[in-house]
């Protein structure tokens, strides 16, 4: 998909500084100096066209008292639409992944208001595929602000 000036700006301006108000498509809009139907078209088009996949918080869950943990399962190869479907029914997934990796294919992070929901998750998710789930917590978070910048707009 060939990105329009409009479509860089939208994305430059979502990552960067999206407005946390009552209205903030109409904001973005007024800022840019379109229509909010413009911006609203914009994004629709790329999310049909998978370049957005969600808008939303991101939250610092362990300073809320939740834990967290990234996940890996070997999958055989003809089951992996069952497991990856299974994996994504949880509540706490919050990305899940397929992988080329001689071990591991099945990637996926899971948090949960506690260490013993977390550990109620990982052993129904084993128990109902019938497989290992290996779950390899954080020791040390490092975050980093990732900006992809568009280019002029």
């Amino acid at each position: 998909m060939d990105l329009t000036a409009l479509d860089k700006e939208v994305l430059n301006r979502i990552q960067k500084s999206f407005p946390l108000t009552a209205t903030p498509y109409a904001d973005l809009a007024s800022a840019m100096g379109v229509s909010e139907q413009e911006v609203m078209d914009s994004i629709s088009k790329m999310k049909n066209a998978g370049i957005i996949r969600r808008i939303g918080g991101i939250f610092d869950t362990p300073k809320m008292g939740f834990q967290s943990t990234l996940c890996a399962m070997q999958v055989p190869e003809d089951r992996l639409e069952i497991v990856a479907d299974l994996v994504n029914q949880q509540k706490g997934v919050t990305h899940n992944y397929l992988r080329e990796n001689p071990v591991f294919n099945l990637w996926f992070t899971l948090t949960a208001p506690s260490k013993s929901k977390l550990q109620e998750i990982l052993d129904r998710l084993g128990k109902e595929s019938g497989l290992k789930v290996h779950s390899m917590p954080a020791k040390k978070v490092y975050k980093i602000k990732a900006i992809f910048e568009m280019g002029e707009s």
